[in-house]
């Protein structure tokens, strides 16, 4: 969110990766941040779970309470939603269809998915190949030379 200087107060509010969330805010109350949950945009876990704390600091919540309430209620949405395509694969096996895909992929997985290419081209690129051939001859260079001044 960019800071609001029209009402003549800042406001900031920080969202690391690791889900923890300091939020700053001057005198102002929380009502303008309102949720707006749009159809079709998915937004990142890190700013529903600021979303959350926010909403439940508005109600009177303390800050500690509100973010250990609103990372409970993500750990059990996340379980709800792993445990709905785990019985999801179970009919689909059952059925003898192929199951369906992941709609909740690790991020690990998707950036394997995305360096696969680049890890095979490495394996079996003649041109990457050759270039990486050069590079150990001049290495073995490198060291009889070594060896030979050490004698």
């Amino acid at each position: 969110m960019q800071p609001t200087e029209s009402k003549g107060l800042s406001s900031s509010i920080f969202i690391s990766r690791c889900r923890a969330v300091w939020i700053h805010i001057g005198e102002m109350s929380c009502s303008s941040y309102k949720v707006k949950r749009i159809s079709g945009f998915d937004p990142p876990p890190a700013r529903v779970f600021a979303w959350r704390v926010l909403e439940l600091k508005e109600q009177g919540v303390r800050e500690d309470d509100a973010m250990a309430v609103a990372d409970m209620e993500y750990r059990t949405q996340k379980k709800a939603k792993k445990k709905a395509y785990k019985e999801l694969k179970e009919i689909a096996r059952s059925e003898g269809k192929k199951p369906p895909p992941n709609p909740y992929p690790s991020a690990i997985k998707e950036i394997q998915a995305e360096e696969k290419k680049y890890v095979m081209d490495r394996l079996f690129n003649p041109k990457v190949i050759e270039i990486a051939n050069k590079m150990k001859e001049e290495r073995d260079k490198l060291r009889q030379d070594r060896a030979a001044d050490g004698l």
